[in-house]
């Protein structure tokens, strides 16, 4: 079961359309992917990346993906989340540095 952290929280709105891609890893790592529309039109991204133990790795939103559409935001957030979770492995499950917060745009 993942942990979620805070940005996930300020990140979470239900009511927003939104695309996810969940994926559990060979590693037991799980990595979770989400796009959405804002209410102005803007694709948002949010990348979680969750040890086995449901501990948090990355979790990053985006509030703009300029120039994005969903699907392509989805498509770069997943090949980032596996690249943080080859990481993180690589690491012996002990991130370098945290990656957690919101990204205000990109």
């Amino acid at each position: 079961m993942k942990r979620r952290g805070e940005t996930y929280r300020q990140w979470c709105d239900p009511i927003l359309h939104h695309q996810t891609h969940e994926e559990r890893l060979d590693t037991g790592t799980c990595i979770e992917v989400q796009t959405r529309l804002s209410r102005t039109g803007a694709t948002q991204l949010f990348i979680g990346v969750y040890r086995p133990d449901g501990s948090v790795v990355c979790e990053q939103a985006y509030d703009q993906r300029a120039g994005e559409t969903m699907s392509r935001a989805l498509v770069w957030g997943v090949g980032y989340a596996r690249r943080v979770a080859r990481e993180d492995e690589a690491h012996g499950g002990e991130s370098a540095s945290s990656r957690t917060g919101k990204v205000e745009a990109w």
